[in-house]
């Protein structure tokens, strides 16, 4: 009115940018289904541990699965994602841990948790979780495995693998086991029975007929559990415990406890437990890691390689002109000799700096260098170098390095094979003054544990086989 009354020229109209937000106050700017419904995803504190004890905090949905929130964890620490890592459920009270499988709700298995217990969940890493979907024979003795229909010719691992998961036929495992007795102390020698409706003890010896067998658990409403410390809490006569446990129990009374005579036969009773509870679930976690619930998917993970690493070729830069190595093994080799070669150079380097206590300057540091190196675990015992090995998986190549307790100038390499833990002792030799490594008695020598384990993850040499994966204790 004022501007008509003054008869000031209008100014062009601005467009207004934002529309939406100068509609009526009644009406509502988005449709309804688009607002997130309340309470959908509560979200909760979860606590997770690392092998030095260190933990971290995570915030994190109702509906997140074990998968997931390794996934959050490697990202948040930059670790290298190799599909090893794993969250483990830890029960100090009763002395047991289990692998919580990638497709559970990591919440549904902290509210089977009772208010006082001191329950922890453990992030690192199990070599073992898939393995026997790769190398079934080590995991399915032959004297252990029988068919419940007759079958023409021999039945190789992967198809005794085939018939875990399929609903038709399965393989029945059987064998002696320890049975601790309910509400005593004392423990009984029994031969047991696993079959897809539960696990089933004779009553007569070996004898697998019907009147003779008695059921013993199930496996449906109860989780599998790996014995920590069987020998010293539950006075079983082996170290290889494992036990049943009710998910909406936790007490020791609980427990159906079992143990057996090697490491070979209770990792094939578990994993075949795990087999027949889980099915062809377990096989999808095997092939597809990243299908979680929670968000984590494989389109929010950075791959492993970028796209110009995946170009990259091998080059050899040592005539007058470049040429690209075509042939694997010709590359690795090439390889091998430049590191040896810059390793060479580096102690030269170390050595010549005009004092007469460089050499030995040199070598202290070759010795020394190896501290670092996340594979070498300073003054560890024989049974905790064990225990670390176990707790990461009886794996071909599992291995670590330790200083020796019987002899405080040497080292120790231990190592997995075959689901045995063995050791082999590295020894130091002397040579025109300069001190080396060797595992064969001096027949390969090496300049520091650096150098030894790089070649033996190349070749197997007096080793049953090569070093793949290393024991670390991570931190959160």
């Amino acid at each position: 009115r004022k501007k008509k009354d003054l008869d000031v020229p209008e100014m062009p109209s601005i467009p207004n940018p934002f529309p939406e937000l100068c509609c009526s106050p009644f009406t509502s700017v988005l449709p309804a289904d688009l607002f997130p419904k309340a309470n959908s995803r509560k979200k909760q504190v979860i606590k997770v541990y690392s092998e030095d004890e260190t933990s971290r905090a995570l915030d994190v949905p109702s509906d997140i699965t074990a998968r997931d929130v390794c996934q959050l964890l490697i990202l948040k620490n930059h670790y290298i994602d190799d599909h090893s890592w794993t969250l483990f459920e830890h029960l100090p009270h009763i002395g047991v841990e289990r692998t919580i499988e990638d497709h559970e709700l990591v919440i549904e298995v902290l509210s089977n948790w009772g208010i006082e217990e001191e329950n922890k969940l453990y992030f690192r890493k199990n070599y073992a979780k898939y393995e026997f979907f790769k190398n079934p024979m080590y995991f399915f003795p032959e004297h252990m495995v029988s068919f419940a229909t007759e079958t023409n010719g021999e039945i190789s691992p992967t198809q005794i693998l085939q018939m875990f998961l399929s609903s038709s036929t399965y393989p029945e495992i059987h064998g002696f086991l320890h049975a601790k007795e309910q509400g005593k102390k004392s423990w009984k020698k029994i031969y047991f029975f696993l079959r897809r409706s539960g696990l089933y003890f004779s009553t007569k010896g070996t004898s697998k007929e019907p009147r003779h067998l008695q059921f013993f658990s199930e496996f449906g409403n109860s989780d599998i559990y790996v014995s920590l410390a069987g020998k010293k809490k539950h006075g079983a006569p082996t170290n290889y415990g494992f036990c049943f446990k009710p998910n909406k129990a936790g007490g020791p009374r609980d427990l159906k406890m079992l143990c057996a005579e090697e490491e070979q036969s209770r990792t094939c009773w578990v994993t075949a437990i795990r087999l027949l509870k889980y099915g062809m679930q377990l096989y999808q976690n095997y092939m597809h890691p990243y299908q979680g619930r929670s968000g984590c998917s494989s389109q929010s993970i950075s791959p492993m390689r970028s796209i110009s690493e995946n170009s990259l070729v091998a080059m050899d830069f040592s005539g007058q002109k470049s040429r690209v190595i075509e042939n694997p093994t010709e590359a690795l080799s090439v390889a091998v000799e430049e590191g040896l070669a810059w390793r060479k150079k580096g102690c030269l380097r170390l050595g010549t700096h005009g004092s007469p206590t460089a050499s030995s300057q040199s070598s202290a540091t070759n010795m020394a260098i190896h501290r670092s190196q996340p594979w070498f675990h300073h003054k560890i015992s024989r049974d905790e170098a064990q225990r670390l090995i176990i707790q990461q998986g009886l794996v071909d190549g599992v291995f670590l390095v330790r200083d020796s307790q019987s002899n405080p100038k040497t080292f120790v390499l231990s190592m997995s094979h075959g689901q045995k833990i063995k050791h082999f002792q590295i020894i130091p030799v002397e040579d025109d003054g300069e001190m080396f490594h060797t595992l064969d008695d001096g027949h390969t020598r090496f300049t520091d544990l650096i150098q030894l384990v790089e070649f033996y993850q190349l070749n197997k040499g007096v080793l049953p086989c090569k070093l793949k994966h290393y024991c670390a204790r991570i931190a959160l």
